[in-house]
């Protein structure tokens, strides 16, 4: 019968997926799960007997689908790419019309576009959603950033606003854990419908790639503590600890003090310096950086977080290098509580252009995919279950709150006044970066951001000039309207004689 039937189900029972069945589980909806593994499924739902909605475990996708009620909303939640497709493939046949397909993996938006026009074709509904926050958001309430059919949402929102993290309405901070079957209530959830087809994975991209950049700054932060200062780990996390009680307050300065005063369980040292420096990636910031230069859009920040990431795979290649290639040996002789709190304001400042980059880049996209996208409600459900959840993310739901239109956030009164207090000391840590040898590609690319956008006439002008000479690639003139294009037929005695 109906009534005994599920609200939902979910195909995919890695970590993620587990976590964020018993989310839903445990808010009183019913959820059929299958995995393609047969015992993954029945352990899990034999270990988790007594969740308020019920778990239905299914060994057979027929039966998975059978189990549901129409409209059927089916989570998938496994690899992107190709492991999804396959799944959509074999769901297809057992669905009818009106049903709801839901990826909640890390999918690229153009894969998303495409399989919401696929289905459609078919009769069915897709919805493209970034789930963020890792194995805990997903456990015990996520941001949620769901793309699709409007229509079909409808269905899935009572389920989404539910499992999503909540936040303080008034302050936008996050409303503590919940436990196991004791749900947070009240409060505003992080989770909006975000627009058609793709813009909900889409807005994920960026959020992924606006992390790469936090963790690169947050690193370099570091490295001139250490560097610089001979600061040791547990010294730094200190420090990163009482960063976190004041604007820099976020999960992963939090996180990261935890970790610099984490000591090793096997060697007593300091748990990072027993950690080889390669970094991974999974693609969603190379995505970011990809798409920026696709639509012209410069998002310097998030790319040199990339290649950073790149550069330190070479690790083979470094340590030859470093016995070859020198650098400064200059030792540090000035205020080492002032340089730190330089640091911070370093971090500060550098932080407000990585996400004035991301949201120029949404900006774009919106052009370019004819979404209407709301950014202050975007950063309102950063605030919470996200990786970025930031203190610093309520300032940009306000700076959008009260101009909807804004062009960039460095023109908000608030960025605008907190970067003309602490450039100074952002220029002195990027200068002392370069003095004692410290590499600070985020920090510096964010300046450089920062000059070039404030700049009134920057030397692109010679650049084109350039570009005129040796293609005739044309020029606009400052004394005419802009969109009328020039061209010098350039005689051939200005070019440089050259001697042999």
């Amino acid at each position: 019968m109906a009534k005994n039937k599920s609200e939902i189900g979910l195909i995919g029972l890695a970590v993620m997926g587990q976590n964020l069945a018993l989310n839903v589980a445990d808010h009183g909806f019913r959820i059929s799960v299958y995995n393609r593994t047969t015992d993954t499924m029945k352990k899990f739902v034999a270990e988790n007997p007594n969740t308020p909605g019920g778990l239905v475990g299914c060994e057979t996708l027929e039966d998975f689908v059978a189990s549901l009620k129409r409209p059927r909303k089916v989570i998938i939640l496994v690899k992107a790419g190709g492991a999804t497709d396959a799944v959509i493939d074999g769901l297809v046949p057992l669905l009818q019309k009106g049903d709801i397909v839901i990826d909640g993996g890390n999918a690229k938006w153009t894969d998303t576009i495409r399989r919401e026009r696929d289905l459609k074709a078919k009769g069915l509904r897709f919805i493209g959603s970034g789930v963020s926050g890792g194995e805990e958001g997903a456990r015990f309430g996520p941001s949620l950033m769901p793309g699709g059919d409007p229509k079909a949402y409808a269905f899935l929102e009572p389920v989404w606003n539910a499992i999503a993290a909540k936040v303080d309405a008034k302050t936008g901070r996050p409303l503590g854990g919940a436990e196991p079957g004791k749900p947070v209530e009240g409060g505003v959830p992080c989770c909006t419908y975000i627009g058609p087809d793709g813009a909900g994975h889409y807005v994920k991209m960026v959020h992924n790639g606006i992390e790469y950049g936090d963790m690169q700054m947050i690193c370099e932060a570091y490295d001139l503590m250490r560097g610089v200062l001979g600061m040791t780990a547990p010294e730094i996390g200190k420090v990163f600890a009482k960063w976190n009680t004041g604007m820099l307050d976020s999960f992963l300065i939090e996180i990261t003090a935890d970790i610099l005063q984490q000591a090793d369980p096997v060697t007593g040292k300091p748990f990072v310096d027993v950690v080889l420096d390669t970094a991974g990636q999974k693609g969603t910031g190379k995505w970011t950086s990809v798409n920026a230069l696709d639509m012209g859009v410069p998002a310097p920040t998030v790319a040199e977080a990339v290649f950073s990431r790149c550069l330190s795979a070479v690790k083979e290649e470094r340590v030859a290098a470093s016995k070859i290639l020198t650098g400064p040996k200059k030792k540090f002789d000035g205020n080492k509580a002032a340089f730190v709190k330089a640091i911070h304001d370093a971090l500060y400042c550098s932080k407000i252009c990585s996400y004035a980059q991301g949201f120029q880049l949404m900006r774009e996209a919106q052009k370019e995919y004819q979404w209407k996208l709301d950014f202050g409600a975007i950063a309102q459900i950063w605030r919470g279950g996200c990786i970025i959840r930031a203190a610093f993310l309520q300032k940009i739901t306000e700076a959008f709150a009260a101009q909807p239109d804004l062009a960039n956030l460095l023109l908000d009164p608030y960025f605008n006044s907190t970067i003309k207090k602490a450039q100074a000391n952002w220029r002195k840590v990027v200068a002392a970066a370069v003095e004692y040898g410290i590499p600070a590609p985020t920090f510096g690319s964010a300046l450089s951001y920062y000059d070039g956008y404030r700049a009134a006439r920057l030397p692109a002008n010679l650049l084109q000039g350039q570009r005129d000479f040796f293609g005739a690639h044309t020029y606009e003139r400052v004394d005419q309207p802009r969109g009328k294009f020039f061209h010098i037929d350039w005689p051939e005695k200005v070019r440089p004689q050259i001697e042999i």
